[in-house]
């Protein structure tokens, strides 16, 4: 794409993770969205889509693509957030999905649960290209371009400079949102670079520990169920956040209740291309033991990623631990009404 100011394989800028929302003057507060992040490209009639790590999407996402190509401005480079409503959540295991490898799959899904692009940043727009002006005029420039663009396939995110808003977000959203994402008004836009701050909702379940799985002599991680509507107890992720001294002291904890599994709906898998090696068998335990976890993100009905363990829960009976306490994070729309905001 000759016509361009950055090349595609331009790697997206990133965020590092904090605990606190950043206070002072100079900031934008936008939502962290649930998605795949995407640089979207266009340069005449050629439109591309590319993954935080370079590999194309375009393929995989065609409405967004048609979306992009009936712009009326023929060149422009975006940044923003892939991202599937379902009903009234984001689903991030739909967007799964679409990384198929038949066409005819990917069109049926395209047609049937189609995708949204949530713009938040703009690199180019006609021959201009931006990534060097500071956030305040590439904001600008986005929200122009939007004026034109947006519709039920392009979005515009909605952001703000006041902190006071962006902790109403943050705390009163009831786990909505993933999280928010502070940048500096006055900086440009720095590929690859960690130069905007996260802040990440952590939520917390009650869960069943159903059994565990072994690491040499102790123990490498419990596995975490919750029961169901029928009253099946489904396998929802592990916990490992021990220190080795905890490690030593669960086997004793948990030997005497090891039995049938425990694991009535969906149960811990056997090997995968993901385990790296790393021993998938696992050993049942009798459905006694409360954990309190908490986690960031859910897809379906599993924590996305490995949980922090808090404390026992031996004041909670195992059949209060239900599915429901899974929070989702709301749709574009539903948090856009929510926030009383556009988009």
């Amino acid at each position: 794409m000759v016509g361009l100011s950055l090349p595609l394989n331009t790697p997206p800028m990133e965020a590092k993770l904090s605990e606190e929302i950043p206070s002072g003057d100079g900031w934008q507060f936008e939502p962290k969205w649930d998605g795949f992040r995407c640089l979207a490209f266009r340069d005449g009639d050629a439109v591309e889509l590319r993954s935080k790590s370079g590999k194309p999407l375009g393929r995989y996402f065609p409405e967004i693509v048609a979306a992009l190509a009936a712009l009326r401005e023929r060149r422009f480079v975006l940044d923003g957030e892939l991202v599937l409503p379902r009903g009234k959540i984001l689903s991030f295991a739909d967007l799964q999905l679409r990384l198929h490898p038949a066409a005819s799959r990917i069109a049926k899904l395209a047609r049937e649960t189609p995708a949204q692009l949530m713009l938040f940043d703009c690199l180019q727009a006609g021959e201009r290209g931006l990534a060097d002006e500071p956030l305040s005029a590439r904001r600008a420039a986005l929200e122009r371009f939007m004026a034109e663009a947006a519709g039920p396939r392009l979005l515009l995110s909605p952001c703000t400079t006041e902190r006071e808003v962006a902790e109403r977000w943050f705390a009163h959203t009831g786990g909505a949102l993933d999280g928010i994402v502070a940048k500096r008004l006055d900086a440009p836009y720095q590929p690859g670079e960690r130069a905007m701050i996260k802040v990440k909702q952590q939520r917390t379940a009650d869960c069943v520990v159903g059994g565990y799985r072994l690491s040499g002599e102790t123990v490498g991680s419990l596995l975490l169920g919750l029961y169901d509507a029928a009253g099946k107890l489904d396998y929802v992720g592990f916990t490992s956040s021990f220190s080795a001294a905890a490690r030593a002291e669960l086997l004793a904890r948990l030997r005497p209740l090891r039995g049938d599994s425990a694991f009535t709906g969906s149960s811990p898998g056997g090997p995968s291309r993901w385990s790296r090696g790393r021993s998938s068998e696992w050993i049942a335990l009798k459905p006694e033991l409360v954990a309190e976890v908490s986690y960031d993100q859910v897809t379906g009905q599993r924590f996305r990623h490995g949980t922090t363990f808090l404390r026992w829960r031996p004041d909670k009976a195992p059949r209060q631990c239900t599915l429901d306490q899974l929070q989702h994070e709301l749709r574009p729309a539903v948090l856009g009404r929510f926030l009383e905001l556009p988009g």
